[in-house]
């Protein structure tokens, strides 16, 4: 049974809703996001990363760097530019891409569902970004960002979330991402939120889809606070954790492609041969996008090819093998071109399928890498089967799109 809970946000007013909010903290670099708030004093990525209101060369772990995250946050809440909901409340989220929609419940969830895995996990995080979103939370006391959960839907869910979406929303606009498209993002209140509380009582499981780092955080943090509270109960704020969660089957999961730097000393030819020997056929291709899963498609020196797993070579794999990342890593990357971990090797670089395969052929032609591979995306079902089975997925196995922004909904504790 999942359980949702109503929770009173912290918000911008709607006049300022736009500037306010932001792209999520992860998805840029500290020059990227210096670039991006230039113009704009009152964009969240101020508190986010707060780094680029200190000098060029911070340490953006420092203490300076979270006090002054927590000292912007405070003047936009005394500007009245933040402003906090009279009662609790549940929103519908929704995003519009291009002809992509996708629409969201967001409440809060129990966070000691998350620790027992019945909010199920299919990625291990890393103890950096979990020690700075951590610190980042204990500093505002406030989750400011949104983890992406997913669910199996039902009717009864759809129809709440329909019809709440009748109403006048609470925000209306559209914004560009870090890649320069155009995201529409609309917010509305439910006005019973008992009735969608209630529907979810009968979704018998809920997944991270994306934030495995933020939903790790958010217990870190609650830990933290548990124990600074000699008169802990248990319903405090900070035993729960805000989230937009997704039908799952609304869901689009992208490709998320890899480049490499070198052929690990083999020649063009060498490699190539190497990859038949490991299972693949090999095949010139004009198509830089795999069709069909199996299918790795391959940019090295100015040449696409398309790589096609022999099925055959495995005989009734489990669900991570059959994984086509998984697959690039055990036969290709570890065994050929000798990159062991994919976490920590600097020989390899991942790349979010909404870039195309455009950049992996700029990266590769301009010499900074030597080769690019573009996958076939990992599939929703696949992920829900890997969490089903408390398996771990290999890294960067799924790219969301449209990201969540930061900032338009927050979770004071």
């Amino acid at each position: 049974m999942a359980n949702i809970r109503p929770f009173r946000a912290l918000r911008p007013d709607h006049n300022v809703a736009k500037d306010v909010s932001s792209v999520p903290y992860d998805v840029l670099n500290t020059a990227e996001a210096r670039a991006l708030t230039a113009a704009n004093p009152l964009s969240f990525l101020h508190v986010s990363r707060s780094e680029i209101d200190l000098p060029d060369g911070t340490d953006p772990y420092s203490d300076t760097v979270y006090a002054k995250a927590r000292e912007n946050f405070h003047k936009l809440i005394d500007d009245g530019l933040l402003v906090k909901e009279s009662r609790p409340s549940v929103y519908v989220y929704q995003q519009q891409m291009g002809d992509w929609v996708q629409t969201s419940v967001v409440a809060c969830c129990s966070i000691d569902e998350y620790d027992d895995g019945r909010i199920k996990k299919h990625e291990k995080t890393r103890p950096d970004k979990e020690n700075d979103r951590t610190r980042h939370m204990i500093e505002l006391e406030a989750q400011t960002g949104l983890i992406f959960l997913c669910y199996r839907g039902t009717d009864a869910i759809d129809a709440l979330v329909e019809s709440a979406t009748k109403d006048d929303p609470l925000y209306d606009f559209s914004a560009r991402d870090v890649n320069g498209n155009s995201i529409r993002n609309t917010i509305w209140r439910f006005g019973a939120p008992d009735s969608i509380v209630e529907a979810f009582k009968v979704v018998p499981a809920i997944y991270i889809a994306d934030g495995h780092h933020r939903a790790a955080s958010s217990s870190r943090a609650r830990a933290h606070m548990r124990g600074a509270n000699p008169n802990h109960t248990g319903d405090e704020e900070y035993n729960y954790v805000i989230a937009a969660l997704f039908p799952a089957e609304h869901l689009q999961i992208l490709a998320y492609n890899r480049v490499v730097k070198d052929l690990n000393g083999l020649s063009e030819d060498a490699f190539l041969a190497k990859i038949e020997e490991s299972g693949f056929v090999v095949t010139d291709s004009d198509n830089p996008v795999p069709e069909n899963p199996g299918e790795i498609c391959v940019y090295l020196d100015g040449r696409w090819r398309k790589l096609i797993f022999n099925v055959s070579y495995l005989i009734a794999p489990s669900v991570i093998e059959s994984l086509d990342v998984s697959r690039l890593e055990n036969f290709i990357l570890r065994p050929i071109l000798g990159i062991d971990d994919v976490r920590t090797d600097k020989r390899i670089d991942f790349v979010g399928g909404i870039r195309g395969t455009s950049e992996l052929e700029r990266l590769v032609d301009s010499g900074a890498w030597r080769i690019a591979f573009s996958m076939f995306p990992t599939t929703v079902e696949q992920l829900l089967e890997v969490s089903d089975q408390d398996q771990i997925m290999p890294p960067k196995s799924t790219w969301f799109e449209p990201k969540l922004r930061d900032g338009l909904l927050i979770h004071q504790f």
